[in-house]
């Protein structure tokens, strides 16, 4: 038997839209039932942000390091910085390209750093979560060696914005993203089939965070410690 060869499926905003509106029992032309599905995708785009990280929006930056200048700005989708290094050169790395990954701390221990703008090979970072997040290094580069720094952000979802656009929501999440909104809708729409809505929603939405990882071997050693017995 053939099958089609294709692996392209995907719904768009408005094929969301009428998929949530019919697990919800509810057929709708209305303008402003559209308007007020599409605002509702866009808090559940919202919602999902404090649900973890999602691979798929996860993107390595570079930005130029000034000499002996502590603090940079993010790309603006960024909602947190994951990781961080410096290196010595940009693009693709070669056999020349040094890297030194940087270690993250939080407020408090920046805060502590007695001479935070003296200059040397960076080895710290700080992450000022604002609306827009900025990186604070220890040390200020003295650009000896390393003239860039890279780190990875956590990017927010997109806005749904027009109907006939596609969400920027990999395949996996296609389930949920529908779940979610007929979830958000139903208190309005159909308050009758909340419980069974919000079941649907988290449990879609649960394997998705669950298929949502890397695949890697994990090792645990035990701490050996050495002393006189006292």
């Amino acid at each position: 038997m053939a099958t089609s060869g294709t692996t392209s499926f995907n719904l768009s905003i408005d094929e969301i839209i009428e998929e949530a509106y019919e697990r919800c029992g509810v057929q709708t032309n209305s303008g402003y039932d559209l308007r007020s599905a599409r605002r509702k995708l866009n808090l559940l785009f919202s919602e999902w942000g404090n649900r973890g990280i999602h691979l798929w929006k996860v993107s390595l930056n570079q930005i130029p390091l000034v000499l002996g200048q502590a603090e940079y700005s993010v790309t603006t989708a960024c909602s947190d910085v994951l990781e961080a290094y410096v290196t010595s050169s940009s693009g693709t790395p070669t056999t020349n390209t040094n890297d030194i990954s940087l270690t993250k701390i939080d407020r408090s221990a920046y805060a502590a750093l007695p001479n935070k703008g003296q200059q040397g090979m960076p080895s710290q970072y700080y992450v000022e979560r604002q609306t827009l997040p900025k990186i604070f290094l220890y040390l200020t580069p003295d650009l000896s060696t390393y003239t860039y720094l890279k780190y990875y952000s956590i990017n927010r979802i997109e806005d749904a914005g027009a109907y006939t656009n596609d969400p920027n929501v990999v395949y996996r999440f296609l389930p949920s993203m529908c779940a979610g909104l007929a979830y958000y809708l139903a208190p309005v729409k159909s308050p009758d089939r909340i419980p069974l809505l919000k079941q649907m929603y988290e449990d879609e939405l649960l394997r998705a965070l669950q298929e949502d990882g890397q695949r890697t071997s994990s090792y645990i050693s035990p701490m050996a410690y050495f002393g006189d017995g006292v």
